[in-house]
């Protein structure tokens, strides 16, 4: 498609070849360059940072085979900023300086850089709204945000209304001062209590995955209880309490798939998408009770129960849990309901 590309910092050359002919000039960039989108691309081409034997183009040019392309640098993103929406929120504890919310499985904490379509229905966007004034060392995008749960894990954050606040608070998490208390629901039975720990760097072939298996990774240690075994019609699962000494992105639900014990739901670690009811004993035969029970959750099996940390302004230690969310309650139940 494409042959005589050579790279710098700042410049990708790229020599149009006969296989190309007739094709659109952003479909072949798109092509060309690696982990580039084509909208990405079609940016670039707007911002004049894509020319074709010397000149600008538009992203409809249709190529002739010959032509020699460069690309002059990566596209601008325009920064983000949250934006106040009002959106229910669970917050569980808030004076002057901070709040403690409960978040909900399914909302994004914050939009990634340059993500305008997730910079809706956010967790900082609700925070504005309820708060008005929030920490600002998050940058717009942020803030008020010390740390994060991912989009599908529910439970407690505290956030920052004051910089010298968020600052203090941050430097309780990095120093492992902050107590953080998860439960979740996996598949298989661990062993009845257990200490993960294993270095957690991103996966090089599946990017929105983070992995154990990479030396040089960021240090990460867990800690499992397991609070009680399940022996249901759709196999064994474990009810776990996790503590966590570090805070690495997606770190529980790595550990646990490291160790062959995923959290339910959470199919990007292993966990199957359903649930199938298995095969049993009755009457001295082996049958399957039926063949088209399933069950599913839309959501991980994670819930953060538990936060403790210092007040950064008054000194007291406070300590917060909430129980599992009613979904989570409800998936239990119906898990564990036996056949009749």
């Amino acid at each position: 498609m494409h042959t005589g590309r050579s790279t710098s910092d700042a410049l990708q050359r790229f020599r149009a070849t006969p296989e190309s002919v007739g094709q659109r000039l952003d479909q072949f960039l798109t092509a060309a360059l690696a982990n580039v989108s084509r909208a990405r691309v079609q940016v670039l081409i707007e911002q004049h940072k894509v020319q074709v034997n010397g000149s600008v183009a538009r992203p409809s040019l249709k190529l002739r085979g010959d032509e020699l392309i460069e690309v002059l640098g990566e596209a601008e993103r325009p920064p983000l900023k949250a934006t106040p929406e009002d959106i229910p929120l669970d917050v569980v504890y808030e004076d002057e300086y901070l709040a403690v919310v409960n978040k909900q499985a399914g909302m994004i904490v914050h939009a990634g850089a340059g993500d305008e379509e997730r910079n809706r229905g956010t967790l900082v966007n609700a925070l504005l709204f309820r708060f008005q004034k929030l920490s600002e060392l998050g940058g717009e995008a942020r803030p008020g945000i010390v740390h994060r749960l991912d989009k599908e894990t529910s439970g407690l954050m505290v956030v920052a209304k004051a910089d010298d606040v968020h600052r203090k608070l941050a430097a309780q998490f990095a120093s492992r001062q902050v107590k953080k208390r998860y439960i979740a629901l996996v598949g298989g039975w661990p062993a009845e209590k257990g200490t993960i720990a294993a270095e957690v760097s991103r996966d090089r072939l599946r990017p929105t995955r983070m992995t154990t298996r990479r030396e040089g990774g960021r240090t990460a240690v867990s800690h499992f209880v397991v609070r009680r075994k399940l022996e249901t019609r759709y196999g064994k699962f474990a009810l776990l309490d996790v503590d966590i000494e570090t805070g690495r992105t997606h770190q529980i639900r790595v550990h646990l798939s490291s160790v062959h014990h995923p959290v339910v739901g959470d199919t990007l670690y292993g966990a199957p998408r359903v649930l199938q009811e298995q095969a049993t004993l009755r009457r001295g035969k082996r049958e399957n009770l039926n063949k088209n029970e399933q069950l599913s959750l839309a959501r991980n099996f994670l819930h953060a129960a538990m936060l403790e940390f210092v007040h950064p302004v008054t000194h007291q230690r406070l300590h917060f849990e909430r129980v599992l969310p009613g979904e989570l309650q409800n998936f239990l139940r119906k898990l564990e309901l036996k056949d009749s």
